[in-house]
């Protein structure tokens, strides 16, 4: 489907302009159009580049916040996944200062929810959700930090009372390494690096003779949206453009967990 869009005698490939970034959120909403509508079970997206999308007018910092405010959402939380590693964020793309005055209990316990919901949809009948601290050793009790106390705990203690299988908080430095083993389906971190930087060390292998990335594994999914959005896990990548050199591995993954999101939908 050509929106024709793109002047491409004026195209340069790998500079950031305007016209790219005006091109890119014409697809998207595009794409989110023809999902409400119900053209489209689901809507699969590569990676945009924010400045390019920002020169152009378009004032978002993401994929996400484009989605939400198109669809109407109010609630709603980013997910990563890489095969059955999976990571909800309470917060992503603020400040690391900011995302500490947004833990609130009312934000947890919405992102707990929603990570509820989405393995459900991926047909885990009993999801096992862990959620991690926010302060190192998780607070230790108030030692460090009277977010778990105040904000993240209570959080959980609502969760189980609605019957949701809920641990935690659990410390930042050893949650990821019990999911990865088995003992959660889904992990709800409370800031945009505690959760990418654990997901990108599982997925992405580097290659240090050729400094390539011989693996770029990994989903970006958009939680508590009326449609079914899911993404690459990386960025534009304006340096291997047009030379046929990108990895595909994310966008093949992002495709597969679009189908398995489809099918759930279609089962309820």
């Amino acid at each position: 489907m050509d929106l024709d869009n793109v002047d491409m005698d004026k195209l340069v490939y790998g500079k950031v302009a305007a016209m790219g970034g005006k091109a890119a959120f014409e697809y998207i909403i595009k794409g989110i159009d023809l999902a409400l509508e119900g053209k489209v079970d689901a809507v699969v997206t590569g990676p945009i580049h924010k400045e390019a999308l920002n020169q152009a007018g378009h004032h978002y910092s993401g994929h996400t916040e484009i989605f939400a405010e198109r669809t109407g959402t109010k609630d709603y939380s980013m997910m990563l996944a890489h095969k059955d590693f999976r990571i909800a964020h309470v917060t992503t793309h603020v400040s690391l200062r900011q995302a500490c005055d947004l833990i609130k209990k009312e934000r947890v316990g919405i992102v707990i929810q929603l990570a509820h919901d989405a393995m459900l949809a991926l047909g885990i009948a009993k999801p096992r959700i862990g959620v991690a601290g926010l302060n190192p050793h998780a607070g230790e009790g108030g030692l460090f930090g009277d977010e778990e106390i105040k904000e993240i705990i209570p959080a959980i203690e609502a969760a189980k009372a609605k019957g949701l299988d809920v641990d935690g908080p659990v410390p930042p430095d050893t949650i990821f390494a019990k999911a990865l083993g088995g003992q959660y389906d889904i992990v709800v971190a409370m800031y945009h690096d505690q959760g990418h930087i654990p997901m990108k060390t599982a997925g992405f292998e580097l290659d240090l003779e050729t400094k390539t990335y011989t693996s770029v594994s990994g989903v970006n999914i958009t939680l508590g949206l009326p449609i079914i959005r899911t993404s690459v896990d990386h960025g534009t990548a304006f340096g291997k453009a047009g030379q046929g050199r990108a990895n595909a591995e994310s966008l093949e993954e992002a495709i597969d967990y679009a189908i398995q999101f489809a099918r759930g939908k279609k089962r309820v």
